[in-house]
């Protein structure tokens, strides 16, 4: 079975369940048909692929910042899930603490949807998120990350990038964004999520076009701040995609013993599962 049969954490998901918890009214993309899942129906997928744990984020898509759906997951899903939410930028300390509380363990930003100028006054919440040891994680494109390096360089903190940091592949692994995200892994600041090449690869599955900012994330990062994720149910991708054959992607890009760490190993130690 190899890797279909290997015990794994899940480190980006979502779960949608607008029939229990109906979309917030003010978003401008609603998940239907196969791009939403249940927790329920998500755990009957995790026990088919033995993944243990799973790493929730709340969406964009579908809830904002309204993190009823993911929370009520969490709660019931017998220490499997933690969670990571979306807030306003003005987050306080009680609503930190409250979520913190539940089982969230960091706070998602996604400027590949709103752009730099939605965040630009995100340093305080960055320092109350470093104040109670959890996690901020951004998903940038391109050469976004370059304009939160200031505040992050000042804030300090627990840093996670999304899908590789979902480079322009046309410009190839020297461009400035990602030399910029190679520099973070080199330096032990952050750790980056090897998922979502349906994001940004410019060929079909099985994504062979990522394969050389792959191997740079890895050999700059290092196996043990990096960490495999499905991002299921994939939201917006461009065709129908699946998690068995995505996770025989993963296989075949890295050794056993490399998947052994980026499934389980450094997973498990980040986001302290038990």
């Amino acid at each position: 079975m190899g890797i279909l049969s290997d015990k794994k954490i899940d480190s980006h998901c979502h779960v949608l369940d607008p029939a229990r918890f109906p979309y917030h009214p003010d978003v401008s993309y609603r998940p239907a048909g196969q791009e939403m899942g249940n927790a329920a129906y998500f755990q009957e997928l995790m026990d088919c692929y033995a993944v243990h744990h799973a790493l929730l984020v709340g969406p964009n898509s579908g809830y904002a910042t309204d993190n009823a759906c993911l929370l009520d997951a969490i709660a019931h899903s017998n220490g499997r899930f933690k969670g990571i939410a979306v807030v306003p930028n003005d987050c306080s300390d009680t609503q930190l603490d409250a979520l913190q509380s539940q089982g969230v363990i960091g706070i998602a930003f996604n400027p590949s949807l709103m752009g730099f100028d939605f965040y630009a006054d995100l340093e305080p919440l960055l320092l109350r998120l470093k104040n109670r040891n959890m996690w901020a994680q951004f998903q940038v494109e391109k050469d976004l990350l370059l304009q939160f390096l200031p505040m992050i360089h000042r804030v300090g903190g627990k840093i996670l990038i999304d899908h590789c940091g979902r480079p322009n592949l046309h410009q190839g692994t020297e461009q400035a964004g990602f030399q910029a995200l190679l520099a973070l892994g080199r330096e032990g600041r952050a750790v980056v999520k090897i998922s979502g090449y349906a994001k940004f690869s410019q060929m079909a599955y099985p994504f062979a076009d990522v394969q050389p900012f792959v191997d740079a994330l890895v050999k700059n990062f290092g196996t043990h701040n990096c960490v495999w994720a499905s991002d299921w149910p994939y939201l917006k991708a461009p065709y129908r995609l699946d998690y068995g054959p995505m996770l025989k992607v993963f296989e075949n890009q890295f050794s056993i013993q490399e998947r052994t760490i980026m499934l389980w190993d450094a997973p498990l130690r980040h986001f302290q599962f038990v």
